[in-house]
């Protein structure tokens, strides 16, 4: 097309994700830079004060005070109000449960990635599960806790009662493996749930399942290749997420097509059950007997260099610039 639609990037945010958040954006805003894209740069953790320069919203070190109270004051400004669209670049809280796409949707604006419903189901992980072994996506067995207010003692009962040790502990509304721990025994739970209550107000303890890291992507209900992840760490965690060389990806994954159909068709079946649009990534746990068990699914994945989703897209024939033209595509519907 000869006009190219002027597209607000939102970069960073206050999320415990916002280095990734800044990495994915980098990424995207190269994309669409040579996509023709007339392009301005947000971050809504910045408020007002936005930096002059380009490179100053990747840099590692913040301009400004970074903070969730600024994103009204952002959302704002005249880039919001004059942008064709808005390009989702934020990971993590405030940017995938729901926030942002609540202010653009009361703006009327139109965003890639997932709409308001989904966003906050993906980002609350146990709402997400229930709400996906209704719709027959199979998932971990689960202890959730809505405080910190029980002792470790009645957690480590639970967890004992209900599938024993190794188990995981994560908080219920992060992502990027923050604040999640593997507990192998008893003596490690206080400190895992002290973590993990450090990222967030609710917990989630599942059993651990031995085997396979797969992720499927889904862009317009068109579900793309199943990936493996080989990590050099027992758990594919933050380091080996996006550290270059800590993890191997084979994609298609090496397994089965009848497993590989029945990731896709569950893929899907979340996608649809937690009312998503656009785009999203599903994580599973492939045990050593063949059992799937979905872990979440992710509304904002991840478009760094090391990132599942362009990997997969690339393994359908899509480029970056590609996937990056259709999810602009896909937010212009």
């Amino acid at each position: 097309m000869n006009y190219k639609e002027h597209i607000l990037l939102l970069v960073g945010g206050a999320s415990a994700e916002r280095e990734v958040s800044k990495r994915s954006s980098k990424a995207i805003f190269s994309a669409l830079s040579e996509l023709g894209y007339h392009i301005s740069l947000l971050d809504p953790a910045y408020g007002k004060n936005q930096p002059r320069e380009i490179d100053a919203y990747f840099a590692e070190k913040d301009c400004f005070p970074v903070t969730a109270e600024n994103y009204l004051a952002a959302f704002d400004s005249l880039l919001v109000k004059e942008a064709d669209i808005v390009f989702i670049g934020l990971h993590g809280q405030f940017g995938e449960d729901g926030t942002v796409q609540a202010l653009l949707e009361l703006m009327n604006k139109k965003y890639t990635g997932s709409k308001v419903l989904s966003s906050s189901l993906s980002m609350d992980k146990h709402n997400a599960k229930i709400i996906m072994k209704e719709h027959k996506v199979d998932s971990p067995k689960e202890i959730f806790l809505p405080s910190s207010k029980y002792s470790a003692d009645f957690v480590i009962r639970q967890i004992q009662e209900e599938f024993g040790f190794p188990c995981v502990v994560k908080p219920n509304n992060q992502g990027s493996t923050c604040g999640l721990s593997v507990c192998y025994d008893a003596s490690e739970v206080a400190s895992a749930l002290n973590m993990a209550f450090q990222f967030s107000k609710a917990v989630l303890i599942e059993e651990f399942i031995k085997g396979s890291e797969i992720t499927a992507g889904i862009i317009d209900y068109f579900v793309l290749p199943v990936l493996e992840i080989r990590p050099k760490h027992e758990l594919y965690d933050y380091e080996c997420k996006y550290t270059q060389g800590m993890t191997e990806y084979f994609v298609p994954a090496e397994i089965s097509p009848e497993i590989t159909f029945e990731i896709q068709d569950q893929t899907s079946r979340a996608f649809k059950a937690l009312g998503c649009i656009g785009y999203a990534r599903a994580d599973f746990r492939l045990s050593e007997t063949g059992q799937i068990y979905c872990l979440e699914i992710n509304t904002l994945p991840g478009m760094t260099a090391t990132s599942l989703f362009p990997k997969m897209a690339k393994a359908a024939g899509i480029s970056f610039n590609q996937l990056i033209e259709n999810i602009i595509l896909s937010g212009l519907k």
